[in-house]
């Protein structure tokens, strides 16, 4: 298989690995907010969150109208069952189920109405509001650009809600797609360049190789290739934004080998077993080409965001049934990978607000919704050969000579049975996450993190992501920061 193929297919995916307490600048704080469950653990089953995210919808269709919601404790590893007028049958069921058992006031229908009143009401560019279980009440953020008349109105609509049922917040940033920046994929419009990254690799329903990402890149560009100015590799198939945020997007040469593995780093790959839908509570993983590795946790399902559009102006791109997270994105994260320490498919990067210095809110598109609605299906791959990465030599290569520079000094090698590996610290060292498959961190032709001639889209000079150069590889020409590749989008 060509090298470009290879790079797209495997390197381009998410490096899985070193866990929270291998990243210090991880966005990964726990909501302020969280309530622990009342009364007595008493049979509470200690789980997995994916086990969790299991016994949530089989307690869901169980108890009907009494269940409003469910969140994971992962300081216990304790499912948390929220319920509405529970009699002693349903407290009964929840327990013997393994799970604890919390009454609240609200139930999943009175949230529905609520969010439905702020969507007829208060569709504000820059505003989102998601179901919180945790708080049993509904999440609305606005963020820095909501002011004056747009305050009050989303203010005086959050207090008709009434009493217990909604929590008005700001965020400081600006709510937005994540396009532009980083090195992965690459696409040319009318008004210049844009970049996006790849999320995971599928099988369409024809059974062609393809991948999936965010459907503000498949919307912006048809045609994407795994260089700046290389010839497209890839066709956009299905795109959909906004509503949803998803796109399909075929190889160009049904040939192309693909796997749903990950670059662990140092040449080490760990598997992608399942597509898997998020519990709030619980902690995920988000690779993306400008940012790299990230971590944090759930805080929200079925979010919507309401984005200013960059296409219609005064407009809004509303996207519904978000994943909400504390996990810290920037531009050129779009449609990357957010997932699961074992393995689990959980999101595509769609967009939020902050940055990974200040931290604040992003929203992925569900994977299971993305594959439902596309047809497609993750690949089947072997998860027992991944080896042991956790203790290589992560290289020499010089990232950038910036304090933009992301990454560390250790690639965040992996096993496959250990994703958490025992790599270093990725932040503010001396090699790449985002290295080829090549030669994923060392130095040397095609290394993305060293100084040398090869491919590497974040070496040094002006404009770099990752340090203070114009440099597409070592001091080649220009390729990011002020370029076009920040594009209109």
């Amino acid at each position: 298989m060509p090298k470009r193929k290879a790079a797209i297919a495997v390197g381009g995916v998410a490096a899985l690995g070193a866990a929270a307490l291998l990243l210090p600048n991880a966005n990964a704080s726990q909501d302020k907010n969280d309530t622990n469950a009342a009364g007595t653990l008493g049979s509470a089953r200690t789980l997995k969150a994916s086990q969790a995210s299991g016994l949530s919808a089989q307690l869901q269709k169980i108890l009907g109208q009494a269940f409003a919601g469910a969140y994971f404790d992962s300081g216990k590893q304790q499912l948390v069952v929220n319920v509405v007028n529970g009699d002693n049958n349903v407290i009964a069921q929840v327990k013997n189920a393994g799970a604890v058992v919390r009454q609240v006031q609200n139930s999943t229908s009175a949230l529905k109405a609520a969010a439905g009143t702020l969507k007829t009401k208060a569709t504000i560019p820059g505003t989102s509001w998601a179901v919180d279980p945790r708080t049993n009440k509904v999440l609305v953020t606005a963020d820095s650009t909501v002011t004056g008349a747009k305050w009050n109105r989303l203010q005086s609509t959050v207090q008709s809600l009434g009493s217990g049922m909604a929590t008005l917040k700001r965020s400081s940033g600006t709510f937005k797609t994540f396009v532009a920046g980083g090195d992965a994929i690459f696409a040319q419009t009318q008004q210049g360049g844009v970049r996006c990254s790849l999320g995971f690799n599928v099988t369409a329903a024809d059974g062609s190789p393809a991948f999936l990402t965010a459907g503000h890149c498949g919307v912006a560009a048809k045609d994407w290739s795994d260089s700046q100015n290389g010839q497209p590799i890839a066709t956009v198939d299905q795109a959909k934004f906004p509503g949803n945020d998803f796109s399909l997007v075929k190889y160009n040469d049904k040939t192309t080998q693909t796997s749903s593995t990950v670059n662990a780093g140092n040449g080490q790959t760990v598997q992608i077993t399942q597509a898997a839908d998020a519990t709030v509570g619980e902690t995920v993983f988000r690779m993306g080409s400008t940012t790299g590795l990230h971590n944090g946790q759930v805080t929200g399902l079925d979010a919507t965001v309401n984005f200013a559009s960059e296409t219609v102006p005064g407009g809004t791109d509303t996207v519904n049934g978000l994943i909400q997270t504390n996990v810290c994105a920037e531009a050129g994260d779009s449609g990357g990978s957010l997932f699961t320490q074992d393995g689990g498919a959980v999101g595509l990067t769609s967009g939020g607000s902050g940055d990974c210095t200040s931290g604040g809110e992003t929203f992925f598109q569900p994977v299971t919704a993305a594959l439902q609605a596309t047809g497609a299906t993750l690949g089947n791959g072997n998860a027992g050969n991944g080896g042991n990465a956790g203790n290589g030599n992560a290289g020499n290569g010089n990232a950038g000579n910036g304090a933009g520079d992301q990454s560390g000094s250790a690639a965040p090698s992996a096993s496959a049975s250990d994703p958490a590996g025992a790599g270093g610290d990725q932040i503010g060292g001396s090699a790449d996450p985002s290295a080829s498959a090549t030669d994923p961190s060392g130095n040397g032709a095609g290394d993305q993190s060293g100084t040398g001639s090869g491919s590497a889209p974040s070496g040094a000079g002006t404009g770099d992501q990752s340090g203070n150069g114009s440099a597409q590889s070592g001091n080649g020409s220009a390729q990011d920061g002020s370029s076009s590749l920040t594009g209109t989008r």
